[in-house]
């Protein structure tokens, strides 16, 4: 268990919670932190999916502004890489992950959001990379992963003027997946997560490296990704389990054991 940040467990959805009153800032703690309980969300297996939430205030505002103003080069080259390494912690979960956006979602909290799966948004939440305005960029996968969700052109939009942007734009170009009221986030993120509590896990870890490694080469190497991944999978139980529940019972009824 972090100071700042923890992981707990229910019904299978396990919930990585940010919680460094005000804003979530992310300073150098709250980052190996949150790697800390990625790792353990992953290596856990009573964890099937998981939610990463700010609470009800705010999901992250973003880096620790204070703590970097007097960093170096030499300071910042060596911790851009475990700044980038802690979220993408995140976003290498082997299992359906989904971020609760609060309030602000803000630089590094953006980028943290861009990690996930999925994202489900409170109807006034902001979301943005104002690092411009700071004289940098974004420096923990904003400008790829960003850029890859919702094109180039756009990204560049809102990474070169720093602007926030509402939850209804954030729906329309992609960048969120779905609005609702702020009171309802949480609760709406976790439904998400839970559908695949009782999922076939080697199964969705599969589509989910399959996706993921296929995004970054050409579509010849992507499909032997799929190719490969696809046929790993007649070596589970949940297979067996999923094609003879299919053939004597029909479509959705498996248990699935997650082996």
């Amino acid at each position: 268990m972090g100071e700042f940040v923890n992981l707990t467990v229910s019904d299978g959805v396990g919930t990585i919670r940010l919680d460094r009153p005000k804003m979530n800032a992310l300073n150098v703690q709250v980052q190996d932190e949150i790697r800390a309980a990625a790792d353990e969300a992953t290596a856990n297996d009573d964890v099937r999916a998981v939610v990463v939430y700010g609470g009800e205030r705010v999901f992250a505002a973003g880096a620790d502004i204070k703590e970097m103003a007097d960093m170096s080069y030499a300071d910042m080259v060596k911790r851009s890489g475990p700044l980038q390494a802690a979220l993408s912690a995140v976003a290498t979960i082997p299992k359906p992950t989904v971020a609760a956006i609060t309030g602000y979602a803000l630089g590094g909290g953006c980028e943290l959001a861009l990690c996930t799966d999925y994202r489900i948004a409170a109807e006034d939440a902001k979301l943005g990379q104002p690092e411009i305005l700071l004289g940098v960029i974004p420096g923990a996968g904003g400008t790829q992963r960003l850029s890859r969700l919702i094109g180039p052109s756009k990204a560049k939009d809102i990474i070169y003027t720093g602007r926030f942007v509402d939850a209804a734009e954030a729906l329309r170009i992609g960048l969120v997946d779905k609005v609702v009221p702020a009171a309802e986030v949480y609760d709406a993120a976790v439904a998400w997560a839970a559908q695949f509590s009782k999922g076939a896990a080697l199964a969705l870890r599969a589509a989910k490296e399959s996706i993921d490694a296929g995004l970054g080469v050409d579509l010849a190497t992507g499909l032997e990704i799929e190719r490969q991944q696809f046929a790993a999978l007649f070596a589970t139980e949940d297979r067996t389990i999923g094609m003879k529940s299919f053939v004597e019972n029909g479509p959705g009824k498996a248990e699935f054991k997650g082996q």
